[in-house]
């Protein structure tokens, strides 16, 4: 077989014509190696860094309260912060007087009523409807004992409204 006419090409096998191996099989230097490990860890940094920043949308407790209670009373129904939780992550439970002597209690739903899509969101559910305010107060009492950095924020609305998303 005759070489090449382009006077750098490569050789069958692998070899040009000064008989060393083409720069397309020549096996990876030392340099070649850290190069693609420095590459492989700045992606596992930046995949982490991503993951961490999707789970951190969420808002933070203090200000979704302050949130909370500013939107429940431009309604014109009354919302109060009846104690403090942890500011970042504190669980918020809410409690939606009927001035009737009953009211509802809204305590954090479970991770599994969570969208995919929405994992950031607030979700709550009912966990005492038209109970008497003792109950309400016990059930807040032993949630305090378990986690004492809840939020509890008090409704008053005679038709029972929560203001929380469905």
């Amino acid at each position: 077989m005759s070489p090449p006419a382009c006077p750098g090409a490569a050789l069958p096998g692998g070899a040009s014509r000064g008989g060393r191996p083409s720069a397309d099989i020549s096996p990876p230097t030392r340099q070649d190696r850290r190069g693609e490990a420095r590459r492989q860890a700045e992606q596992a940094r930046r995949a982490a860094l991503i993951e961490r920043l999707t789970v951190s949308m969420r808002v933070v407790s203090s200000f979704w309260v302050g949130a909370y209670v500013r939107r429940v009373n431009a309604t014109g129904a009354f919302a109060a912060i009846a104690r403090r939780g942890a500011a970042e992550a504190g669980a918020i439970f809410v409690k939606v007087a009927r001035l009737d002597g009953t009211a509802d209690l809204y305590a954090p739903a479970p991770q599994s009523v969570f969208d995919e899509g929405r994992a950031y969101d607030r979700r709550f559910e009912r966990v005492l409807e038209a109970a008497e305010d003792a109950a309400v107060e016990a059930r807040l009492k032993r949630e305090i004992g378990f986690d004492p950095d809840v939020w509890i924020v008090e409704v008053e609305d005679r038709q029972g409204r929560s203001f929380l998303e469905a």
